[in-house]
């Protein structure tokens, strides 16, 4: 398959308009304004000679659809990195919206049993709630090397003007969040935008996995907001060794990166940044 740009084309759907009463100080008026569009997206999986299996349904963003199904599979340690033969979209005959649904097809039968053993529900906001605790996908993680890459403070410092930069979407509605990948002199190498940060790191896992990237374990991943453990997880199944994000992590995030092995930088703005785990990454 072949490696897509670092920000793929937007699709029509991904922003929409609207009116408002636009109120600035004693001043108001009636202007256009952009939003984000979010919409449903079922992810269903297939092996050889069996029946899709409806696996999820998420809130997302429209684009990188194939990525986002892709991405939450491998995140999810419901398929490996060779696993995909090909990604189709919905009937569009019967779908108003055929890219409202994907399937995958892997190359090896699917386990159903799983999905209903996990009951997977995903909203934008959250991502996977009620799931198996952190002992379920610790075991589909492969060791996070230890003591690579080795990034320097002013690296680190220049990560979320590097991430602005290339948010085209936020730039338009100031509603979405993001994850980068970096390289560890900085360099952009990928970023993915949607409404919820956890499907921004899938589209950019699916990314990795239908380019032959993985594992990720050279790069740094920088997310827009808050660090969950959610977000620590999905990081830690790509093989991603340092995390950092522009607003704090909560306590389970912390304790699943100690687990994983992984730098957990938060609270990056401005001139500093908090270490909550591996400092011995970080050249300071």
């Amino acid at each position: 398959m072949s490696l897509e740009p670092t920000q793929p084309d937007l699709p029509v759907r991904h922003v929409t308009t609207t009116r408002v009463l636009a109120v600035r100080g004693e001043l108001a008026e009636t202007r256009d304004d952009t939003l984000v569009g979010e919409e449903p997206l079922e992810i269903r999986a297939v092996g050889p000679g069996q029946e899709p299996v409806a696996v999820a349904v998420t809130m997302r963003t429209p684009g990188s659809e194939v990525e986002l199904a892709v991405g939450f599979l491998r995140t999810e340690g419901l398929i490996g990195d060779h696993d995909v033969a090909e990604v189709t979209s919905g009937d569009a005959e019967r779908l108003a919206q055929p890219d409202d649904t994907v399937v995958v097809h892997l190359r090896r039968p699917f386990d159903a049993s799983v999905v209903a053993e996990r009951h997977f529900v995903a909203t934008a906001s959250c991502g996977i709630c009620g799931k198996a605790s952190l002992d379920e996908i610790a075991v589909h993680c492969d060791p996070i090397p230890a003591g690579v890459p080795i990034v320097d403070r002013a690296v680190i410092l220049g990560l979320p003007a590097a991430l602005r930069a290339a948010q085209r979407v936020f730039e338009a509605t100031g509603g979405l969040h993001a994850a980068g990948l970096f390289e560890p002199d900085g360099s952009l190498v990928a970023v993915r935008e949607d409404v919820g940060r956890h499907n921004a790191l899938d589209k950019l896992v699916g990314w990795a996995v239908l380019g032959g990237r993985m594992p990720l374990n050279g790069q740094v991943l920088l997310v827009s907001g808050r660090v969950s453990l959610e977000i620590v997880q999905k990081a830690a199944v790509a093989g991603i060794a340092i995390v950092c994000a522009v607003s704090a992590p909560s306590d389970l995030a912390v304790e699943a990166a100690t687990r994983f092995g992984q730098t957990l930088i938060g609270f990056l703005r401005g001139d500093g940044f908090n270490v909550y785990t591996g400092a011995e990454r970080l050249r300071l």
